[in-house]
């Protein structure tokens, strides 16, 4: 990012590819639409671009550029008055727009049957990540789409650590449960 700032426009083509399929998932996430997520995505890459000589490294860039999509989806629902869209219809693991799930390859022993069990799994957990309160579907999204640590997932999100920690911690015993319902079932 610094090299950009500095001129280097072939840095950006590296973020850009870097990060577009993180950024693109979190966003349809929190949005639910492919629409608003693109619409997103290029408001952020674009507050990117405007921020490039003003940059400062205060944190990992991965921060700093999650942080701009967070305060981007606020203001999303803030002017839209929407509430978050459902999600669970949407199969879209790799942002754009085929599920991985259907690439997973299939060993010599494995039946159709259970490539079938392993998509509606997959399925599942995209509802039950559907059914979180958008605060720890969010904290959820940063750990698994970006890898944060939790002082990362509180940086972006704008609370303490013990905050996020919690918000995490509660999203991944409620996914938990779900599963196991669904498994049991």
């Amino acid at each position: 990012m610094l090299a950009y700032g500095n001129g280097d426009f072939g840095a950006f083509e590296i973020i850009y590819e870097r990060h577009r399929g993180a950024l693109y998932r979190y966003l349809l996430r929190q949005c639910g639409k492919a629409e608003d997520a693109q619409e997103l995505s290029q408001d952020v890459w674009a507050n990117l671009i405007r921020a490039r000589e003003r940059y400062e490294v205060r944190a990992k860039f991965t921060t700093y550029l999650f942080r701009l999509a967070h305060n981007r989806v606020v203001d999303f629902y803030r002017k839209s008055a929407n509430n978050p869209i459902s999600t669970s219809n949407v199969v879209v693991l790799d942002g754009e727009g085929d599920s991985d799930i259907d690439e997973l390859p299939a060993s010599d022993r494995e039946q159709p049957q259970q490539r079938a069990e392993f998509k509606r799994l997959g399925e599942q957990l995209l509802a039950a990540i559907d059914q979180l309160p958008a605060v720890q579907r969010e904290a959820f999204l940063l750990r698994e789409e970006a890898g944060f640590t939790i002082e990362q997932i509180a940086e972006v999100t704008g609370v303490n650590r013990e905050t996020a920690k919690s918000r995490l911690r509660y999203a991944v015993a409620k996914l938990r449960v779900s599963i196991k319902d669904e498994v049991g079932n």
